[in-house]
């Protein structure tokens, strides 16, 4: 067997017996709850212009807000961005717009 069969058989044998409830060295990460509702307020936009501006839907936001459903994946990459800095995402998307029509904002 070589070394590289030895690591991916231990990492299954891990994952099969994380998957059972044994104890094991696995490290679960669990993501930090996220509150889209302060996120928005934040930003002082309404439901509309949060939505308009970061490309969601409106359904999703008000899922997210009202805890039917979760952020995940890029979601929640994009807002844990937009909870730091809504400008930076405003402005990327506003120049990545921009861009093929010769428009360069500095």
């Amino acid at each position: 067997m070589s070394k590289t069969f030895r690591g991916i058989k231990a990492g299954l044998e891990d994952a099969i017996a994380h998957a059972r409830g044994d104890a094991n060295a696995a490290t679960v990460h669990r993501p930090r709850e996220i509150d889209v509702k302060a996120i928005r307020e934040r930003t002082g936009l309404s439901q509309q212009g949060f939505c308009a501006a970061f490309g969601i839907s409106l359904g999703t936001l008000r899922h997210w807000e009202q805890g039917l459903r979760a952020p995940r994946g890029p979601a929640r990459t994009l807002l844990m961005v937009v909870d730091r800095d809504p400008v930076a995402i405003i402005r990327a998307i506003h120049e990545s717009c921009h861009k093929g029509a010769g428009y360069h904002s500095r």
